[in-house]
């Protein structure tokens, strides 16, 4: 594992993905499938640590050649919906997890990390199955998604100067996430956030289920606590 993070760190540095090489069956997905837009926001500040997390070298979707063909194949099925996938996060390496860890149990609160996490210390989200010190993205095959309606207006951006609401506010309210409303935003550890959570209108229980729906079809398991979480195959108990 310690080889293929070292290759991929490597890999990731080069502005085009087309031209590395990736070991172990690790593939950009932007090869299989240009049409799948990505948000890769660990490659950012836009995220509960609030600044690229480390071994992040740019914002590319990488996962396992089965997993990218089986989102491909999910892509396809949306397209005449006038739907299409967000990438939010995918091959993690180890040292990305590990400044996760780092940064839960630094005991300093902030206000990137209250927005993300409005219930909870941080220092908790162990306990409570948010963070999880090995990360089933680190193989390649468990990544973090949601949908977009192309026929809606997605141009407002996020702004790092302005203050949102936390995660769990109104869509209008909280920081944009460019997709369709599944009631909180993404990396949002609040009950609410629970794939099967009650406290939702029936549009964004819709939305929830349309994705979930979809990522079964082609053996994607779900990780109950997050409606953006999948795994490819049987891993959906993996957090981050």
């Amino acid at each position: 594992m310690k080889t293929i993070v070292m290759v991929l760190a490597v890999a990731l540095i080069a502005s085009s993905a087309s031209a590395q090489t990736l070991p172990g069956g690790f593939v950009f997905l932007r090869d299989i499938d240009p049409t799948i837009i990505q948000d890769i926001r660990y490659a950012g500040s836009n995220n509960f640590v609030g600044r690229p997390l480390r071994g992040y070298e740019a914002a590319e979707c990488v996962v396992k050649r089965r997993v990218a063909l089986a989102l491909k194949n999910i892509q396809q099925e949306l397209a005449p919906q006038k739907l299409s996938l967000k990438m939010l996060d995918c091959y993690r390496p180890v040292r990305a997890a590990r400044d996760m860890v780092a940064w839960a149990h630094d005991g300093r609160e902030t206000p990137a990390g209250r927005r993300y996490n409005p219930a909870f210390r941080k220092a908790d989200l162990f306990r409570l199955g948010y963070i999880a010190e090995h990360s089933g993205h680190s193989t390649g095959t468990a990544v973090d998604l949601t949908l977009v309606d192309l026929t809606a207006d997605d141009s407002p951006r996020f702004d790092p100067n302005k203050a949102y609401a936390n995660c769990t506010a109104d869509a209008s309210a909280r920081a944009p996430e460019g997709s369709v409303d599944m009631g909180t935003g993404y990396d949002c550890t609040d009950l609410k956030a629970h794939t099967s959570a009650r406290s939702i209108t029936s549009d964004q229980r819709r939305w929830r289920n349309v994705l979930v729906a979809a990522m079964a079809r082609q053996g994607f398991v779900n990780y109950s606590k997050e409606w953006w979480h999948f795994s490819l195959p049987g891993r959906g108990r993996t957090r981050l």
